[in-house]
């Protein structure tokens, strides 16, 4: 699933790759899938993009989006792959395909659910503008923006409600912080309003400081990129480590299911404590 690591690497890939080509056809899905959504009917995307060139690719939250010189855009949400490939060797199944003038292909498939969204600039989808408004963790403004979310927010949320919940921080997903947290030394149960002053400011380090970590290496290694290629940061709280050796203190990497999703932690490092969270006066 794509996260702010990824989204920020597609970006990067397609701006290197595909930028200034012109679209020659896009073609509607290949095979139906009903937890594909579009923004009106794909069949008429062709009409509304073929002929026109990729102007450019910006990235935000959980949203990639390609911008065309005709005043045209078209973004992708965290359920969608996207992948550069010549255009003979496009695989027979797809969400949604562009051929390129230069004998090259953009291929949009899903696997559990997404969305293919082509407008005019005034799409006003709830996540959409959520992601696209948001203050981003390498913003300088980001700080502040997060002391004042961790203030307005209820102390008995946990650390992962806090950061993956409600759209707070738009690009941090299941995905991403589980290193966040570990990096910290939180755990995913933790009650945020039993964190001492010095835990907040850790958990806004590590915020910073994993997302950019993610970002330089071209994403986690438990999602592929515009070639299909794995990100090149190392998870350590993953399903790739689940039963492995923490590399810090050496204990075993748990993996329990909590709030719709796998939380990946190490109980030695990440202390649960539930019986004493109290909120800190």
């Amino acid at each position: 699933m794509l996260e702010l690591p990824e989204v920020l690497t597609l970006v990067r890939q397609l701006n290197e790759s595909v930028k200034n080509r012109r679209i020659r056809k896009v073609w509607p899905p290949t095979k139906a899938h009903k937890f594909c959504w579009y923004n009106g009917e794909p069949e008429e995307y062709d009409k509304a993009l073929s002929g026109s060139r990729i102007a450019g690719a910006e990235g935000f939250g959980t949203f990639a989006e390609l911008i065309f010189d005709n005043g045209r855009k078209l973004c992708v949400n965290d359920g969608v792959n996207l992948r550069l490939m010549p255009a003979g060797k496009v695989p027979g199944n797809y969400q949604l395909m562009m051929e390129l003038d230069d004998g090259q292909a953009l291929v949009f498939t899903v696997a559990m659910y997404g969305g293919i969204f082509e407008h005019d600039g005034s799409y006003d989808n709830h996540y959409y503008l959520a992601s696209r408004n948001s203050t981003s963790p390498f913003a300088q403004d980001f700080p502040a923006y997060y002391l004042r979310l961790f203030s307005e927010s209820k102390p008995t949320l946990s650390a992962k409600a806090f950061l993956a919940t409600e759209q707070r921080f738009p690009g941090i997903g299941n995905g991403t912080l589980q290193d966040i947290l570990f990096e910290a030394g939180i755990h995913p149960k933790r009650k945020i309003g039993t964190l001492e002053q010095w835990e907040r400011d850790k958990l806004l380090q590590a915020v910073m400081k994993v997302l950019n970590d993610m970002t330089k290496h071209g994403g986690r290694d438990t999602e592929k990129d515009l070639f299909g290629v794995f990100g090149g940061y190392k998870t350590k709280m993953s399903k790739n480590t689940a039963g492995t050796n923490c590399g810090q203190c050496g204990g075993t990497i748990l993996k329990e299911n909590y709030l719709g999703g796998s939380v990946y932690f190490c109980p030695e490092c990440q202390h649960q404590d539930l019986a004493g969270q109290h909120p800190v006066m």
